[in-house]
């Protein structure tokens, strides 16, 4: 739901909410946003404008979407947004929208545009101040703007195929502009330009919001929610849920039990990693429980990967609720899902945001499970949460740890999950981590981890025959975790890690490496 408007004004001096139409990089735009020194927050694009003008804001942003503005159940806005006396900003779908409530003509155009575009500025002033007057963007867009009618619009920049790729209101009671292309990906080089000219020359904002202002106002909103009540946090020794831990330690302190659930399905030595970093270091009352007897049972037979998160995600919360009955005043549960995970869920506040994948942290929590969710970090980045954990004094070593999905190694075990399968891919996976550790490589990537993939092949060891798995290496470099691109890991290197593998991982025989980008691949195969 849509944050409390009164709240949000009293923590932040300045805010620039973001309507969500359900672009995929809709989050994104929040993150430019506070990049640049400003608070930012998705709400629902059915949020009046009265309640806007709660938050005070100092400009708003309508972000992209899959829409069209012509479908019948097409998300819409409050016109008298338009009509508030502040700086809006449309992107995309933002834009033929409120171009549309404007008076300007909305069609399909003739030629849809989708990757790189030449951007040429015809008023480089204002939002494209101090950008060159060629520039690339970066389009995906089927419908745009075919008349400006008497909107009291002007075009401030075109491409080759879309003459209005920007406009803005020229009537001065109103400061609209509108841009079809996409900003707010790294594909749009002076994007982040566009946006500190909006925020900045615009909306007059001076850029004064930090990290350390949202771990003050998420620790006093985590405060004044639980009140004297105990919170369990689901645990799994990743980043994101240990900077969740940290949060609601320093904003309850005792009132925080975590949980940790040894799955069968973890990287070797998970459980004593965890045990001794919260136990030893934090603090904090840590409960294990051993369940993987019964997650290894559930998974018997199954090889669809969305069947797999489902069990997972099923038995995760049976876990907790039983974990809980010796846990009293526990009413709530908080967990580290991240904004990646909502949208790769489908879950936007337009609601059409394209399901990727489960995500066992996210959304279906059955009504029966007896708590109230507390999801701290649900609007950030990794990169971001990585900076909250270090504004909280969480170790380096935890902090730029590389994430692990909360499925395990079920998502890296492609098809049936078994034991011998199982170790099979925790041994190369500690080969592959200590090879690029010892090459200086694992803070110059996002995420490294080994795949072990449902086909065998023929090889030849000793001079006799084989016919054994094959093992996938997959290393990423990232930001947000929203858009990825393979690492070009140096060939002596794969080269050191392959033969590792192959020699000290009984049942391999081959060693093959993923140089697919997320999109349109995922980082996880599933």
């Amino acid at each position: 739901m849509t944050p409390n408007a009164d709240k949000l004004a009293a923590l932040h001096k300045e805010i620039v909410p973001v309507l969500d139409f359900g672009s995929q990089t809709a989050q994104l735009i929040c993150r430019r946003v506070r990049d640049a020194g400003v608070f930012s927050v998705l709400i629902s694009p059915d949020t009046p404008a009265s309640e806007i003008r709660k938050m005070n804001p100092k400009g708003i942003i309508l972000s992209g979407g899959p829409s069209s503005v012509s479908d019948q159940d097409a998300p819409t806005m409050d016109p008298a947004i338009l009509e508030m006396g502040v700086p809006v900003l449309g992107i995309c779908y933002g834009m033929q929208l409120s171009c549309k409530l404007l008076g300007a003509q909305v069609t399909k155009a003739d030629h849809s545009e989708y990757g790189r575009a030449q951007l040429n500025i015809s008023e480089p002033n204002g939002l494209f101040d101090a950008v060159p007057e060629s520039t690339q963007v970066w389009m995906s867009h089927g419908d745009q703007i075919s008349h400006l009618s008497d909107a009291n619009l002007t075009p401030i920049a075109s491409t080759k195929t879309c003459p209005y790729a920007a406009v803005k209101s020229t009537d001065p009671s109103r400061a609209f502009v509108g841009v079809q292309f996409h900003p707010e990906v790294t594909h749009t080089p002076h994007g982040v330009d566009i946006f500190r000219n909006f925020l900045y020359e615009m909306c007059k904002c001076t850029g004064t919001w930090k990290m350390s202002d949202f771990a003050k106002a998420e620790a006093d909103r985590i405060r004044e929610l639980v009140g004297d009540k105990t919170v369990i946090c689901g645990l799994s020794g990743g980043v994101d849920s240990s900077v969740v831990a940290a949060l609601l330690h320093k904003a309850i302190g005792d009132q925080l039990v975590c949980v940790f659930v040894d799955n069968g399905l973890l990287r070797k030595k998970e459980r004593d990693l965890v045990e001794h970093t919260f136990k030893d270091h934090f603090h904090i009352d840590l409960r294990v429980v051993d369940a993987r007897a019964e997650f290894l049972g559930d998974l018997v037979g199954i090889d669809d990967p969305q069947e797999k998160r489902k069990l997972i995600g099923h038995r995760f919360i049976e876990c907790f609720k039983e974990a809980a009955k010796d846990i009293p005043d526990a009413h709530f549960l908080a967990q580290g899902t991240l904004y990646p995970d909502v949208i790769e869920s489908g879950h936007g506040y337009a609601g059409n945001s394209a399901n990727i994948k489960l995500h066992h942290n996210v959304g279906g929590l059955p009504e029966e499970l007896g708590f109230e969710l507390i999801e701290p970090v649900r609007e950030l980045f990794k990169d971001e949460v990585r900076a909250l954990g270090t504004v909280l004094g969480v170790p380096d070593q935890i902090v730029w740890r590389h994430p692990f999905p909360g499925p395990g190694l079920a998502v890296r075990v492609l098809g049936e999950i078994t034991e011998e399968k199982l170790e099979i891919v925790r041994n190369a996976d500690e080969i592959l981590l200590e090879e690029i550790v010892a090459a200086g490589l694992y803070r110059k990537t996002s995420q490294v981890f080994a795949v072990l993939l449902p086909v065998q092949s023929v090889g030849v060891m000793g001079d006799g025959r084989t016919y054994e798995r094959v093992i996938a290496l997959r290393a990423v470099e990232t930001e947000d975790f929203m858009t990825a691109d393979w690492a070009r890991i140096p060939f002596d290197v794969l080269a050191r890690i392959s033969t590792r593998i192959i020699n000290e991982v009984q049942g391999i025989n081959r060693v093959v490496y993923d140089i697919s980008s997320k999109p349109p691949a995922t980082i996880e195969w599933e």
